[in-house]
């Protein structure tokens, strides 16, 4: 529905200052401040949608979305929350924001790999909670990053960037993805073709694959037990990757010396086994979470709806078997 001359594009959160002020010059914009009123009917009207990784459109939201609504796009790459056959059912293009975010979330990944080896979570907890008494030789030993290896299990853009921070910090890099990368992409790491293999090279584990069903609990009890004693988990990819009870126990027993986690599979909701552990850092999905990157994402997924909008097909349309 084109009301003022411009479609409506409703949106589900606050976005970034830049953004919102783009979109209301773009479009007449719309957002939801929650209430009593689903979704769908809080949408009547619009002829776009942005939501979030926060939003679950599953298929019966999806039927409920108003009949005026031509495109959804999501501010994220993933798009687990999306019924992607149910938008496709109904002529309902979706759009993305791949490609702008690889930088920033590589850099966290790097960030929680650091904090976990390094127990800068109990540090800083117990400095706050006025528990530091003085400095100790054999205080807060961690594990030092240089010249261990590195294991990437997601060889995709982030993963190709993580990895060349990763070497900076003088880390062998190995990695594991559906296919080998060429020459040029890999840079030095090294391939595994098979999990045992993978898993039992590193001293780092870096989940950096998409979600979904192929990859449902991948980091399970048999592939914890695949890796080295003392090994450190980092995961800024997917919650859903994570068999959380498996890897919970494993933080209790030592097995696994320490965990980043920056995503979990009913966020906001982190599972109770965590909070207990010192030996966890806990990040409430702060990946992408830099003002220049999240202006990315937001004038990318814009770029797509507005190219939707105008007939046309942009290159961050995501397809039903993407």
């Amino acid at each position: 529905m084109v009301t003022d001359g411009r479609p409506i594009l409703f949106i589900t959160r606050a976005l970034p200052e830049a953004v919102e002020t783009r979109a209301a010059s773009q479009f007449d914009l719309r957002r939801w401040h929650g209430g009593p009123a689903s979704l769908a009917v809080a949408a009547e009207d619009a002829d776009a949608l942005l939501c979030t990784p926060a939003d679950r459109l599953d298929a019966s939201t999806v039927a409920a979305l108003p009949s005026s609504l031509r495109v959804l796009g999501t501010y994220s790459v993933g798009h687990e929350h999306i019924d992607l056959a149910a938008c496709a059912a109904r002529g309902l293009t979706v759009v993305n924001t791949p490609g702008v975010l690889s930088q920033a979330t590589a850099e966290f990944t790097m960030l929680l790999l650091l904090a976990a080896a390094r127990r800068a979570g109990e540090g800083e907890r117990l400095l706050r909670a006025g528990g530091w008494g003085s400095w100790s030789p054999a205080g807060f030993l961690g594990t030092q990053v240089s010249g261990k290896r590195l294991g990437i299990f997601g060889m995709g853009r982030i993963g190709q960037v993580l990895a060349r921070i990763a070497a900076g910090f003088g880390m062998t890099v190995h990695y594991r993805n559906r296919t080998r990368l060429d020459a040029a992409r890999e840079a030095g790491a090294i391939y595994h073709a098979d999990d045992a293999g993978f898993l039992g090279a590193i001293d780092f584990l870096a989940l950096c694959a998409p979600g979904g069903p192929q990859t449902q609990h991948w980091l399970n009890t048999s592939r914890i037990a695949a890796l080295r004693p003392g090994a450190i988990v980092v995961n800024t990819a997917r919650g859903s990757l994570i068999d959380d009870t498996a890897l919970i126990a494993a933080l209790q027993s030592g097995h696994i010396a320490a965990a980043g986690l920056d995503v979990f599979t009913d966020e906001p909701r982190v599972p109770p086994g965590y909070l207990a552990l010192e030996n966890v850092v806990l990040m409430p999905h702060l990946g992408s979470a830099t003002v220049e990157t999240r202006n990315a994402m937001g004038f990318l997924a814009l770029d797509g709806i507005a190219a939707v909008l105008a007939g046309q097909m942009p290159d961050n349309v995501i397809r039903p078997a993407d």
